[in-house]
């Protein structure tokens, strides 16, 4: 029996693919491959007990407000404070307060098209 055993990857439209592309860039490091316009990051480079998530949320909820989008990516980062102020500094919207669990920081901000960002630094 065929398995799903990772997400690859999280594909959404844009107004300005390579405007956005830049922002990123820019803000959080990727490394935009300029033939599609988007990155990719290995499994390799993610932490020690990373794990990407499916999970569908109920029609109703509010947990991907202030964004009208019916999305939300969660990136994994190595430093949540330094990763929202470069946010800040180059013109992302923060959202609400870090908060912290037993899976590590949690924080999140709008982009400049509107899309809710979660980040996520492991403990």
């Amino acid at each position: 029996m065929g398995k799903v055993v990772g997400v690859g990857g999280i594909f959404f439209k844009s107004k300005n693919r390579d405007e956005l592309g830049r922002w990123y860039r820019d803000t959080l490091g990727f490394n935009i491959d300029p033939s599609y316009g988007g990155s990719h990051f290995l499994q390799v480079d993610a932490p020690k007990n990373a794990c990407t998530v499916w999970g569908p949320f109920k029609d109703d909820t509010d947990y991907f407000e202030p964004s009208k989008k019916e999305f939300m990516v969660n990136f994994i980062v190595d430093d949540i404070q330094q990763c929202l102020k470069q946010v800040e500094v180059a013109g992302g919207t923060l959202v609400g307060e870090a908060c912290e669990d037993e899976m590590g920081t949690f924080a999140w901000f709008l982009d400049p098209e509107g899309n809710k960002i979660e980040l996520w630094q492991l403990k």
